[in-house]
């Protein structure tokens, strides 16, 4: 009986052996492989996977109201920091205009409605004479803003409106604002804190895609995120967060392929990741002034031309050529 007790642990011992130099070689094995495959983006995963993985420990964990107010009135000064010239895409020079731009540019781009205003408002100045316009020239102008028809009917009956109610003037409050045919909240927003120095949120759809993906909010009804976010900042702040966020939504935070690698806020971003994160590949994916391409604007505010933004080119001209910004 003693040998044979004695004899099992010298079995299991002889049997443990191959057990133990297949376990040692499996990591020899995945040890090599690492080193093998590709190891010069191994180390710039690790540089841009870092951030990435603390903000999604933090995001994980419930967010306290105090935690998320911080970190979003934070990405705001980020935000100021990189677009110290924030302004209004839009082409205007008097509360009119900025109000005909702005509805002009549903379903389009500011570029376009920039290219197509010049001809619309040196034609009808006033609201008094768009108001009396014949819609068939209003459409032939504005016809490459998309949906010309309907527009043609939205700035002349606001334009009427305006002579009618307002003695041709247009007015600074909210409650009057939308009362304007083809004017919402976000199109009176727009003109009362750019032509009136009023605060407001101005909830287009990349200012709705980007707070959502901070984890500002889940709503998607533009007034309620307008609430939401408004919640989270003083009225003082609300024009320029505005400007800040779809500045940044237009130029590195892109709805399909945002540009993580480049963006300067992604510490503080719990969606980082979601794009390309390689820093030389993502900066080719930077648009306007950050990527050296003109602007919107055909007549951009002068900070903008300081910080060295390009002006848009009149419809049908040729772009100037990027300058690799």
């Amino acid at each position: 009986m003693k040998k044979a007790v004695a004899a099992k642990p010298v079995k299991k011992a002889v049997a443990a052996e191959p057990v133990t130099k297949a376990a040692a070689a499996k990591p020899a094995k995945s040890v090599t492989k690492a080193a093998a495959v590709k190891p010069a983006k191994s180390v710039t995963k690790a540089a841009d996977v870092k951030p990435a993985k603390s903000v999604k420990k933090a995001a994980a964990k419930p967010e306290s109201r105090t935690a998320l107010v911080r970190r979003a009135r934070r990405i705001n000064r980020e935000l100021a920091e990189v677009y110290p010239y924030a302004h209004p895409e839009l082409d205007f020079e008097n509360p009119f205009q900025l109000l005909v731009a702005t509805v002009l540019s549903a379903q389009t781009t500011d570029l376009r409605v920039n290219q197509t205003t010049p001809a619309l408002f040196a034609t009808y100045p006033t609201p008094e004479d768009l108001a009396v316009a014949n819609p068939e020239d209003v459409e032939e102008l504005i016809r490459p803003t998309g949906f010309f028809r309907a527009k043609t009917k939205s700035i002349m009956g606001l334009a009427a409106a305006l002579r009618d109610e307002f003695g041709g003037e247009v007015p600074g409050r909210l409650e009057d604002l939308v009362k304007l045919p083809g004017v919402g909240r976000k199109t009176a927003f727009v003109v009362m804190g750019n032509a009136f120095g009023r605060p407001g949120i101005t909830v287009d759809t990349h200012f709705g895609r980007l707070v959502r993906r901070w984890k500002w909010t889940e709503e998607t009804d533009p007034d309620k995120v307008e609430k939401a976010v408004g919640e989270l900042f003083p009225k003082s702040d609300w024009t320029m967060l505005s400007h800040r966020v779809i500045f940044h939504g237009r130029r590195i935070c892109h709805a399909r392929k945002p540009a993580c690698g480049a963006c300067p806020i992604a510490p503080l971003c719990p969606a980082y990741g979601e794009g390309e994160t390689d820093p030389e590949k993502a900066k080719k994916l930077l648009k306007y002034e950050k990527g050296g391409f003109p602007g919107q604007r055909l007549k951009p505010p002068r900070s903008y031309l300081d910080a060295g933004g390009i002006p848009a080119p009149p419809l049908g001209a040729t772009a100037p050529p990027a300058t690799g910004e």
